[in-house]
This record gives structure tokens, sequence and C-alpha cells, in this order.
């Protein structure tokens, strides 16, 4: 038997290891597999009343403006300006659009700015699943669940998710809340206009207002309705 004091101490701090790789373990577990699977399981089949953004935003002091409404309340003019604007070639890829990817790195070796290449996916993804902020574990966790949206979402699920629950402005969440909070109208009601330029402050809708467009704003929505008019979209489906 060792008379040595510090054997005791080793021993007892060389326990703490599996336990703490257990809790690790655990907590990787539930961010990876248990919170994702659950959330998207539900979300394809019910209305997505809450999001881990919404609660933040809450917590933050803001207030909550969201109502989910069921697809055939969404205008397909509204489907076609986002698919147009946001990503042209959301039916045909799987969640991440490479032919964009590769261009904005193109870009970014000629000296130009470091710009998004998110696909609708993508943003469904960080929409319904995670919080906001730019920090890196965001940006993992927000490819992981793009893959796992990908594979359990039908597309135009994924298209009327992102439209019930995307932030268009502070505390509002959402086509109806938006439609409301800018012009005064369901969603449904809204002409072609209005849904440019809801579709236009989406890239930064926190500080853009679409009842308020700068011209900058207004020569985006012409031509996000130039550019839908090309998206086929009807009854609802986006992507056949």
């Amino acid at each position: 038997m060792s008379d040595d004091p510090r054997v005791i101490p080793e021993r007892r701090g060389r326990r703490w290891v599996p336990v703490l790789a257990g809790l690790v373990g655990a907590v990787a577990l539930v961010v990876l597999v248990v919170w994702p699977l659950v959330a998207l399981g539900l979300g394809r089949v019910v209305p997505i009343v809450i999001t881990p953004l919404m609660v933040q935003r809450l917590v933050e002091g803001e207030g909550l403006h969201h109502t989910w409404i069921a697809p055939n309340r969404l205008p397909d003019s509204l489907r076609r300006a986002v698919i147009a604007s946001e990503d042209a070639r959301f039916c045909s890829h799987h969640g991440f659009d490479w032919v964009e990817i590769r261009r904005a790195w193109a870009e970014y070796q000629r000296g130009e700015r470091l710009r998004g290449a998110s696909t609708l996916s993508m943003q469904t993804a960080r929409t319904v699943l995670l919080w906001g902020g730019r920090d890196p574990l965001r940006k993992g966790l927000e490819a992981w669940y793009t893959v796992l949206l990908e594979a359990l979402w039908p597309k135009d699920r994924i298209l009327d998710a992102y439209l019930n629950t995307v932030e268009w402005g502070p505390g509002v969440y959402g086509a109806e809340a938006a439609a409301q909070h800018f012009f005064g109208v369901s969603a449904s009601a809204l002409n072609a206009v209005q849904v440019a330029r809801l579709v236009a402050i989406l890239p930064n809708p926190r500080v853009w207002s679409a009842s308020q467009p700068s011209p900058w704003i207004l020569r985006r929505t012409t031509t996000i309705r130039g550019r839908a008019e090309a998206v086929s979209v009807s009854g609802g489906q986006a992507c056949p």
C-alpha cells in the first residue's frame, strides 16, 4: 500500500474523466440527434408555433407576432418570389447549392467581399432549429441540420415552413404576421408589389422596411418581380 498522499487525489481526479466524457456524449447526442429528429419529426406534420430564435428574441425583450397559416393560404406569388430571390436552384439541390458556393469562393479569391451562399434549406434549418448569431458552432450545426432536413422533409414542406417562421422584422415572424405588420392585410391578400417588397427585405429584415422602402429596396423589388415570372409554382407546389 502506497504512503504517497498524492495517490488518492490523483485517483479521484481520474474518476471524473469518464463522468465528464459521458456528459459530453449525452449533450452531443441531444444536440446532434434527439433535438433535430424530434423537432423535424413534429414539424413535418404539425404547425411550428415557436422556435429557438423566437424564444431568444423574447428573452432579449422583443415582442412576438407570429401566426402559422395553412399552405393554401400562402400565395404562389410569394413562393415564386422567394425562390427567385433566395435560391433559384431550390428544387434541384439537396440542401447545398455547390454552384453558388463555388461562385462565391471564386469571387472571394479575386479580392471581392466573401458573401453567403445559403439555400432556402439552410435558412429553414437555422430558422426552425437554431438560435440567432454567427458563431462557428451554429454554422456547423446548421450544415448538419440541413442534411437532416432534406432527408426528412419534402421540398414544399421546407418552403412552407420557411415562409411561416422566417424573421421578417423585430418580433415579426412568418408571412402572415409580416403582411399584417407592413400592409395591414392577410398573406393571402398580398398583391404582387407587396410580395416582392416583403421578399426584398429578407436579407436584412431587422433593418429594412417593406412599408417604407428605400430607393434600393424599390429597385430590388422590381428585379424580384421580373425573376419570379420565370419560376413555376402552381397550386402550392413549387417542386412537383
